[in-house]
């Protein structure tokens, strides 16, 4: 992993643990190489062993190695949705010598000043975004770094999750052997590559259809503004096909991929194929409208409970319709049955890399895209949640674990996210022996007195 401009991205999802080896070249993302595992100790998206998952794990990334031809230490993981809580925040910071330039501790310490607020013991804070700086009252400043001022403030956004969530995460993937050098979220990650501009400049939905779960996502003016998620998703697709033509999970699972319709109005009755029943000594043939039939009544109600959600914020009037993605977007006639369903336009995103060509797939590749593209003021705001300056490569990786998330969950109202409303508790920068750091501290201290008592 000495080169900075290579990416390893780790999906750990509730049917399949999927790596992808990445390498940006003049900014486009090359696949060097891709595991794909079955999953085990992961239930709705959740770690729930970590010993079978880090196993997982472990296989998945040894495939990797083998096809990229290289050796894996850090990896950028996904993190579900759940429980996601996203709160403005803002802090102030004044510069010490007027005459002096804004620095990268400069933005440290007001990103610090922006964390100081108490944080639930269950939950724990996961990301910092900057959405603007402020000089001397000069609003709208991307990178105040190098500007001459006398006080900066920062405005934006604190994101927090479950610990028992992040906690399992990183010891899955400690256990594997391999580092989780970021940790990011899965809807912004996914929202800030897979939607072009004017879908995230005008709104769009985004519709993770998962195995194990369904994550529906809000993009509006380049930012996540709600999200929810749904405990149903393609493995229940494949139950309700086992227990209906009294078949196995993995009789059911082929039969899905290979025959399987989202519309039954797209099968045909005359098509048939055989399949395996218990107590069967010969194979029973099933029409492909009567097993969309089966499929259909379980998208129906993923998509009529997601319906509900989306439409009580108005989301589905956005003019960017419904990008839909994930495992169980690749049936045929999954977009049209959505179409019919939420009302709007409905497209579905498949990835174009070679090799990679599948729904399932454009988490994996996201988490790696998002990461590469992260602005130098990006890394460096994150940087703060454990005191560290990093640099904006992959090889920087190894200075920080930290998670990327850019999700504003406002979603107080939502049935199926769990918001928490109290208030977060700081994240202390890491001491510094250095007599500059300890001045630095003095002057904040000496100046939030001042300007706060």
């Amino acid at each position: 992993m000495m080169n900075s401009e290579m990416y390893v991205g780790l999906d750990i999802g509730t049917t399949s643990i999927k790596v992808i080896v990445a390498e940006k070249v003049k900014g486009q993302m090359n696949v060097l190489g891709l595991g794909n595992e079955r999953s085990e100790g992961v239930s709705r998206g959740i770690i729930v062993d970590i010993d079978k998952a880090s196993e997982s794990i472990r296989r998945a990334v040894n495939q990797a190695e083998e096809k990229a031809g290289i050796q894996i230490h850090d990896v950028i993981v996904g993190i579900p949705a759940n429980q996601l809580k996203i709160e403005p925040c803002s802090g102030m910071v004044a510069i010490s010598d007027q005459s002096r330039e804004i620095s990268d501790e400069d933005v440290k310490n007001v990103t610090v000043s922006a964390m100081i607020k108490n944080l639930p013991p269950e939950r724990e804070i996961m990301d910092t975004l900057a959405d603007e700086f402020i000089v001397d009252g000069f609003d709208g400043i991307k990178d105040p770094r190098g500007m001459v001022g006398v006080r900066l403030e920062m405005k934006g956004r604190i994101i927090t999750g479950p610990k028992t969530i992040i906690h399992n995460i990183r010891k899955a993937v400690q256990r594997a052997g391999l580092n989780p050098s970021s940790i990011i979220n899965m809807p912004l990650a996914q929202g800030m590559t897979i939607l072009d501009d004017g879908e995230q400049d005008f709104g769009t939905v985004l519709i993770d259809l998962g195995g194990g779960q369904t994550t529906a996502s809000v993009v509006h003016d380049h930012q996540l503004k709600f999200t929810t998620v749904d405990s149903e998703g393609g493995e229940y697709i494949t139950k309700d096909i086992s227990v209906v033509l009294n078949t196995s999970l993995e009789s059911a699972e082929k039969v899905k991929r290979d025959y399987g319709y989202a519309d039954e109005i797209e099968a045909s009755e005359s098509n048939e194929f055989p399949i395996e029943v218990v107590g069967q000594s010969q194979p029973v043939r099933i029409s492909e409208k009567y097993l969309a039939e089966i499929i259909q009544a379980r998208v129906d109600q993923i998509f009529t409970r997601m319906n509900k959600s989306l439409s009580s914020i108005s989301a589905l009037n956005l003019p960017g319709g419904i990008v839909l993605t994930g495992g169980v977007a690749a049936l045929p006639g999954i977009s049209e049955l959505a179409a019919d369903r939420f009302d709007t336009n409905v497209r579905v995103y498949i990835p174009d890399q070679m090799g990679l060509r599948h729904p399932s797939f454009s988490l994996p590749l996201s988490l790696v895209t998002y990461r590469a593209n992260m602005s130098e003021i990006q890394v460096l705001v994150r940087s703060s949640l454990e005191g560290k300056t990093v640099v904006n490569n992959a090889q920087s990786n190894d200075d920080f674990i930290g998670n990327d998330y850019g999700n504003d969950v406002i979603d107080n109202s939502s049935e199926y996210i769990q918001q928490d409303n109290q208030p977060q508790q700081p994240s202390k920068p890491k001491k510094s022996g250095s007599k500059l750091a300890k001045s630095t501290k003095g002057r904040l201290k000496r100046f939030y007195q001042d300007f706060f008592e």
